[in-house]
């Protein structure tokens, strides 16, 4: 058994997993990040003891701890380099964790966490070679090779969401313009969706949300195309244009078996995914050879869990 600790900004989720990537029991608890990063590591391994402990485990059954978190790790010493949204500088993760449970601790990014729970139990269990990108306030990737996390020589490879797809383009929170997630996260469709619904007053989308912008969220504009809305239709064609053009380069430099892709938007279905899949084979560099297949990522949240938990069985 194993013990894979999912990080969030919002809660820290643990659950117990068996080796094949089986979350037997989990629990969660708030994070309230603005914490020091002792009080918040302290939380997840007492959370940790506490669903070893709601069935009726011990230490002596759990092989070791995975943590999945956002942020640059350094895999070898068990610390987390830096996280913007922690006030995580060097934190000394496995350290802290060892202080309260004698057992073997593995740290990894979370997009990488969640890549190896679907090459192990999800969407790309058959692949040996996978990438899972995340569409959500970013696009989160990870990246797996012979069924093992790649990340470069530092820890902090696979960050495909800040590929530039349009030079000068669009502001990033990375401080460049043009990457790839500022074009085709969720957080970019919204931004879309709102300024199309400024700019044409009479959209289904502004009736859609009570002509109350804020309420916009990734699947308005697909509701409002699936209705006939010409201005959804738009935002919804071009939406899926930047996806594909970030998902043929990730393809045509990795040329994986499987591309899972993730993230609330996913929940539209063949909506999204046939015109995608047409674009990406339209425009991928070779047709004459096997084709990477696009899947729909399977293990939704509970992802981060089961891949951190894999951590320890690499």
């Amino acid at each position: 058994m194993y013990i894979g600790i999912d990080l969030g900004g919002t809660n820290i989720a643990v659950g117990l997993v068996d080796e094949h990537g089986r979350i037997l029991h989990k629990d969660s608890i708030p994070t309230y990040a603005d914490r020091d990063y002792a009080d918040i590591l302290k939380d997840m391994a007492q959370l940790s003891l506490k669903v070893i402990k709601d069935v009726n485990y011990t230490i002596k059954d759990i092989k070791s701890i995975g943590i999945g978190s956002p942020g640059t790790p350094n895999k070898k010493e068990g610390v987390l380099v830096y996280a913007n949204n922690f006030k995580f500088h060097n934190a000394p993760m496995r350290a802290e964790i060892q202080r309260y449970i004698d057992l073997p601790v593995y740290i990894d990014n979370d997009a990488n966490c969640a890549a190896l729970a679907e090459a192990i139990a999800g969407a790309a269990q058959d692949a040996n070679h996978s990438i899972t990108i995340t569409l959500g306030t970013g696009i989160g990737g990870g990246i797996i090779i012979d069924k093992k996390i790649y990340s470069g020589f530092n820890d902090s490879g696979a960050e495909l969401g800040h590929m530039v797809i349009h030079v000068d383009g669009e502001q990033c929170t990375c401080g460049r313009k043009g990457c790839w997630e500022a074009y085709a996260s969720a957080t970019a469709l919204i931004r879309q969706t709102k300024q199309a619904a400024k700019e044409n007053p009479e959209s289904m989308i502004n009736e859609l949300v009570g002509n109350d912008l804020d309420k916009i969220n990734g699947k308005t504009a697909f509701d409002a195309a699936r209705s006939g809305d010409k201005t959804g239709e738009k935002v919804v064609k071009d939406y899926i244009k930047y996806l594909a053009e970030g998902i043929v380069n990730v393809i045509n430099i990795f040329q994986p078996e499987v591309l899972a892709i993730g993230g609330g938007i996913c929940k539209e279905g063949d909506y999204l995914l046939n015109p995608l899949k047409e674009l990406v084979q339209k425009h991928v560099y070779c047709t004459d050879i096997p084709q990477t297949k696009i899947k729909t990522a399977l293990l939704g949240n509970d992802a981060g869990i089961i891949g951190a938990a894999m951590l320890g069985k690499e």
